[in-house]
């Protein structure tokens, strides 16, 4: 009855975020999730612990709850860190390209790992169905062969175009040299509104 009772109150907050203009924090297994919306669009985030060599890891999710269909890319988030470094967020397919040549099974297992433990306790609900659903099409049309760019394709937020009532969720990959990305901001530029979110270190 309380997992019940957590997972409804959840489900009420990701509601209720979508008449806030205010940043909303929620900790949910250990984990710190940040959502603000602004023109009917809502974003939330959570850094990933670890990284994927050169790159800190952020899981995102965006809902479109305006009245009109919305682009979402990854390069459209900025970390900013407390010394004024601004460092941005790689297309996707940067990642693949990477992983196509340094990645081996012990990188595909931590980043499944990692990202799963964020996503299963996430407020955000379709976060866990979207996840699940894109790593079966993506093994299928591979002949269920599994490799870390295949996961990583899977896994990653790609530039998306949401329809009305649609969302979409990913990981964002921040070149970092493989540090974490520390105290900061984090800022999201879309050609509507800007999001900015502060955040601790990590």
């Amino acid at each position: 009855m309380k997992r019940l009772l957590g997972a409804a109150g959840l489900g009420v907050a990701w509601l209720a975020w979508g008449a806030s203009a205010q940043v909303i924090e929620v900790q949910s297994n250990g984990v710190t999730y940040q959502t603000l919306t602004k023109s009917g669009i809502t974003v939330m985030f959570n850094h990933l612990a670890g990284n994927l060599h050169q790159y800190a890891i952020v899981q995102v999710a965006v809902s479109n709850g305006s009245h009109a269909p919305y682009i979402i890319r990854p390069e459209d988030f900025t970390f900013e860190r407390a010394d004024g470094e601004k460092i941005r967020a790689v297309p996707a397919r940067v990642v693949i390209d990477m992983l196509r040549q340094k990645a081996n099974g012990n990188d595909a297992i931590k980043l499944v790992t990692t990202y799963e433990n964020a996503i299963y306790g996430s407020p955000h609900p379709q976060a866990l169905k979207g996840w699940e659903s894109r790593r079966e099409a993506a093994i299928a049309s591979t002949g269920n062969k599994v490799t870390t760019s295949l996961i990583a394709s899977a896994l990653a937020l790609v530039q998306t175009k949401l329809a009305v009532g649609d969302s979409t969720d990913g990981a964002i990959f921040f070149p970092t040299d493989g540090k974490p990305l520390g105290g900061g901001r984090m800022v999201v530029r879309t050609n509507t509104d800007v999001f900015e979110f502060n955040t601790e270190a990590n």
